[in-house]
């Protein structure tokens, strides 16, 4: 009995380590999202006030279909902080959408590029003085 358990355990760990390693090697995939439900609901026409812009099932899945293929194009300029975090906002409590995804990393990204193109030409002059703001007079020396 013994060496059946062990040999149940040994395999039970196996199956779990190697869970593990598919699981991570596929983190950094694009995720693959139901956008079905959502063209569905943008298409309802009972969902709509009158006047607004029509749109069909079609157009609208091949309007999700072309963000996600432009975020595949782009995955590889995302932080996998920012991946994690769309992720989970796209497709928390509702319809998924690769649009409101690729708007999430999108800006994002740009958010961090700015931070850090601000923090690089904020950074202080090799003088010891950093440049005055924008408006001010620059220091002189003395």
């Amino acid at each position: 009995m013994t060496l059946c358990r062990g040999i149940w355990i040994g395999a039970l760990t196996l199956v779990a380590v190697t869970a593990e390693t598919m699981s991570s090697a596929r983190s950094d995939d694009v995720p693959t999202l139901n956008v079905s439900p959502l063209c569905h609901q943008l298409t309802d026409k009972s969902a709509f006030a009158e006047g607004l812009a029509s749109i069909t099932y079609d157009q609208c899945m091949e309007a999700e279909q072309t963000d996600r293929q432009t975020i595949i194009k782009e995955w590889s300029t995302f932080s996998g902080d920012d991946k994690k975090h769309c992720t989970s906002e796209s497709t928390m409590g509702g319809e998924s959408s690769y649009t409101e995804m690729l708007t999430c990393l999108e800006m994002a990204r740009d958010v961090r590029q700015l931070k850090s193109e601000a923090a690089s030409s904020s950074a202080p002059s090799p003088g010891g003085t950093a440049p005055a703001p924008v408006g001010h007079r620059q220091p002189t020396r003395q």
